[in-house]
């Protein structure tokens, strides 16, 4: 089994740098292995004879393309750099790469990128803390206006590596060369599309270096597969877990029937759908595998939970943004079940988080798409400020104490105890009504089988998208709990 991928923010690659240099690696022989990566990716795109200028940095960003630089000239290719500031006043290993290049040199206001064939864009890599400007943020836009063919080195100049952010302007890359670890802002929106395709280079930079904590991966089966719910031979419906999911009120009832339908798919072995009692005949004439129960309120569901056997509770889907439904919250989460909580679970806290502040003593999963995060942590600046989604998630976690899935082209999953997850194989045809249903359900259900809750959201979230691709075009809601059962034949082959 692979390992799961680490994304290694600004800080994080730093201390992996460091400690390959303090294991005796210098760091011109690293510098030399990013700018071969490059140069050898630059070859794939463009044939010897090319054009190729190189947008060069002050740092070790510059340098990398110096030594890409190099290599490229020596292969035939028409090479200039196009340098920012003065040669003289770069150092370390940045200037040895430097005195090396014996080739046509320029000013980065005068590069020649109109006439290039291939731009290669080695001004600023993961160090870059402020927005572009002046002449750095002039280059970027002729090179975007160019219309060129860009490789950025590292990542686009512009793009914040941590948040995805674009810091004023950021280049649009074909193609970007990473080293040791793909970084955060290339997975998060709107970074992911400025970077193109991504090539990851192994420049022997260990990643994980020594005891460091590595607490972001990107979102694959290799994060979470070992914990995937097997059935066993001899096991029994109920070892496969009862999933319990609230209803909305006679004209709100198909939300809750997704969720249902995706629990059952994904294994629960049991499903039944709480209703209110006006909206018992419209549930029955739909419902067939997934089992139904009469539920009058907060006091109803207090009744149905007395019922040990119902071991996930899913919350919130078309269930009405108003007291009762914080209410029927309440008695939820004193039931200490496995928890999910969704739309208008969440929606009925508006302003109110404090009231989730701790108090879920059992595995829980709260499921925002940007608008319920904004209305749910009304009031809260320290969780809705910051300019990384993945820290907003990885904050509402640990104020709330639950992992949150933090919806959206670029989800992310945060648990309280700081890891999270990137995911990167959604899809734009998810983007219709009851989808999100969806995927409670498919949480939930893992839940059931004693999934836990951080890996069950991962899983839940990558299988939800890989249903939706698996599907395509013409994708409505109800399509995609039928998609499960194959996208699961081929996690469990």
């Amino acid at each position: 089994m692979t390992r799961p991928e680490p994304l290694l923010s600004a800080h994080q690659m730093r201390e992996a740098d460091a400690a390959a240099i303090a294991a005796g690696t210098p760091g011109f022989t690293l510098m030399t292995r990013a700018g071969q990566a490059v140069a050898d990716v630059a070859a794939r795109m463009a044939a010897p004879g090319s054009r190729v200028v190189v947008a060069a940095g002050p740092g070790n960003n510059g340098g990398d393309g110096f030594v890409a630089a190099t290599l490229l000239a020596a292969q035939g290719y028409r090479v200039t750099v196009a340098l920012l500031g003065e040669r003289d006043r770069l150092k370390g290993d940045a200037a040895l790469a430097a005195a090396e290049w014996t080739g046509e040199t320029t000013s980065l206001a005068d590069a020649p990128f109109e006439k290039a064939d291939l731009i290669l864009d080695a001004l600023f890599g993961t160090g870059l803390v402020r927005d572009l400007e002046g002449k750095a943020r002039q280059a970027v836009e002729r090179i975007n206006a160019s219309g060129r063919r860009v490789l950025a080195v590292d990542l686009p100049s512009g793009l914040d590596s941590d948040s995805g952010a674009v810091r004023g302007v950021a280049a649009l890359a074909e193609r970007t060369v990473t080293f040791a670890a793909r970084k955060p802002g290339l997975l998060l929106l709107p970074g992911r599309h400025y970077c193109g395709e991504v090539v990851l280079a192994d420049i022997d930079i260990d990643p994980r270096p020594g005891a460091a904590r590595i607490d972001t991966f990107a979102n694959s089966p290799s994060l979470w597969s070992k914990f995937l719910p097997r059935p066993e031979a001899s096991g029994h419906k109920y070892d496969r877990g009862h999933t319990l999911v609230v209803s909305g009120g006679a004209t709100r009832t198909g939300a809750a029937r997704l969720a249902a339908r995706a629990a059952l798919r994904i294994g629960s072995g049991l499903v039944t759908v709480a209703s209110p009692p006006e909206a018992l005949g419209v549930n029955a004439a739909h419902l067939t595998a997934v089992m139904l129960r009469g539920c009058d309120g907060p006091e109803g569901l207090h009744a149905i939970l007395a019922d040990e056997r119902f071991n996930t509770l899913i919350l919130g889907p078309a269930l009405g943004v108003h007291a009762g439904t914080r209410a029927m919250v309440t008695v939820a989460v004193h039931a200490r079940r496995n928890l999910v909580l969704d739309a208008d679970a969440l929606t009925s806290f508006e302003g109110l988080a404090s009231e989730l502040h701790g108090v879920f003593a059992a595995p829980t999963v709260l499921t925002p798409h940007s608008g319920e995060f904004v209305r749910l942590f009304k009031g809260h600046a320290d969780l809705l400020d910051p300019p990384s989604k993945l820290e907003r998630a990885r904050r509402a976690a640990a104020y709330t104490g639950a992992v949150v899935v933090f919806k959206g082209a670029d989800t992310v999953i945060a648990a309280p105890d700081g890891r999270a997850a990137i995911n990167e194989n959604g899809t734009a045809y998810l983007a219709t009504a009851g989808t999100g249903d969806t995927l409670c359900g498919i949480v939930g259900g893992l839940m059931a089988q004693h999934m836990p809750a951080f890996e069950a959201a991962c899983a839940g979230v990558w299988i939800h998208a890989e249903a939706g691709v698996a599907f395509g075009p013409g994708l409505i809601s109800e399509d995609l709990a039928e998609m499960v059962p194959g996208v699961l034949r081929r996690l469990l082959s």
